[in-house]
């Protein structure tokens, strides 16, 4: 019989997908779970629902510190925020796809599976990283089988399968961010109820206290918070907790998928939005206006790669050099006051700042200010003579 190695999360979709690929597939399954930062009893639910589903084998991956450290660290460096909110999902897509190749490889599966249905980005993100880094077949049956959620729990129960079908809502956790979607939320016009976010306090909720929290950088990679140099992981784990307790990191957006339709997505994304926002902040003092503005560019088209699945395209790979060259200066330290939702840098320093008090102060008399009236005169010249054309 041949293998099938399975993107596993013991929800829904994945434990509904063993027994299919069983049953109507004829495979032998394996089944894997890549830790990205998921909360401990999500893991513990994958190999949990693994042993009462008795297929041959479960994997538990540890990849937490390479999330962060190959892949999280790309998005701070680029500012990679797509529609208004920092990618998280999306950013851990082609690290998880590449973790099942290896397992698969190593069992000598001939096909890995998901359960993604057809509406979703996911399909997307994990094929395009299996067709282009592996010759192993793809298997979707939550797809290909056109279910729905209401056949899904049909299946499960005709089939015992080990399913808690409390879950109103299809969330998603890495330590990089929190997405909710579904039940209510699908509706626009409904108003997010408080009972779905778990990272963040509302602004109403939050600390009645500002906070100020210190973020160091080198090379535009956060490497001490509040003074405490720590790894990636656990900075980013600290500023989840600081800002969301602050009520910082809700977002609320009409996304545009890749399969085109328009959909609500709801995010919890405390840490995130500390630390570009902090990173925004030094940029803006030692980065010159050209390369500030030429930064921004490449942040939108690198955030809509990596949304749109192209992590293994090219140009992605080259965004990467041209930021990791512009990030040579990005070394410093921001201090960023978060208070009732909103977020602001207080003071920024860096030994590459190209700001001077010397030449801004108004007490200098170093400089002449007359020698501007050059530069005043022909500011803007071909504007000028466009005017009188009209005049």
């Amino acid at each position: 019989m041949e293998k099938v190695v399975l993107a596993f999360s013991g929800g829904l979709d994945t434990t509904v997908c063993v027994k299919l690929l069983e049953e109507k597939y004829n495979y032998e399954v394996i089944t894997a779970c890549v830790d990205v930062g998921q909360p401990r009893e999500e893991i513990e639910k994958s190999q949990n629902s693994a042993d009462k589903l008795n297929n041959s084998k479960h994997y538990i991956i540890d990849a937490k510190e390479e999330f962060a450290n190959d892949y999280i660290s790309r998005g701070i460096k680029a500012n990679a925020e797509y529609e208004g909110y920092p990618l998280s999902t999306a950013l851990a897509r082609p690290l998880i796809a590449m973790k099942i190749i290896e397992v698969a490889k190593k069992e000598g599966a001939t096909a890995i599976a998901h359960g993604c249905t057809g509406k979703g980005n996911d399909q997307f993100r994990f094929e395009a990283i299996i067709n282009s880094m592996s010759d192993l077949k793809v298997i979707a049956p939550i797809r290909e089988l056109n279910l729905t959620r209401t056949e899904e729990v049909a299946y499960a129960k005709k089939h015992n399968l080990p399913l808690k079908n409390d879950k109103i809502y299809s969330i998603d956790i890495n330590i990089w961010g929190r997405s909710i979607e579904g039940g209510d939320l699908e509706d626009p016009s409904i108003e997010p109820p408080e009972e779905i976010y778990e990272w963040t306090k509302s602004p109403e909720d939050a600390l009645d206290t500002p906070q100020k929290v210190a973020i160091e950088f080198e090379e535009g990679i956060p490497i001490a918070i509040n003074g405490e140099m720590m790894p990636l992981v656990d900075i980013i784990r600290k500023a989840n907790e600081i800002a969301g307790a602050c009520g910082v990191g809700r977002v609320d957006s009409i996304e545009n998928r890749m399969v085109g339709f328009k959909s609500r997505e709801t995010y919890e994304v405390p840490g995130a939005k500390l630390i570009i926002a902090a990173h925004k902040a030094l940029e803006e003092l030692v980065l010159t206006v050209s390369e500030l503005r030429f930064a921004e560019l490449m942040s939108t088209i690198y955030a809509d790669l990596v949304y749109r699945a192209m992590w293994q395209e090219p140009l992605r790979d080259d965004l990467d050099q041209a930021i990791d060259e512009m990030q040579r200066r990005v070394s410093g330290k921001v201090v960023m006051k978060l208070y009732k939702g909103n977020i602001e840098p207080l003071t920024r320093e860096s030994p590459f700042s190209l700001h001077s008090i010397e030449q801004i102060t108004f007490e200098d008399k170093e400089n002449d200010q007359k020698d501007f009236e050059g530069m005043i005169k022909y500011h803007n010249v071909q504007g000028a003579n466009y005017q009188k054309l009209n005049m």
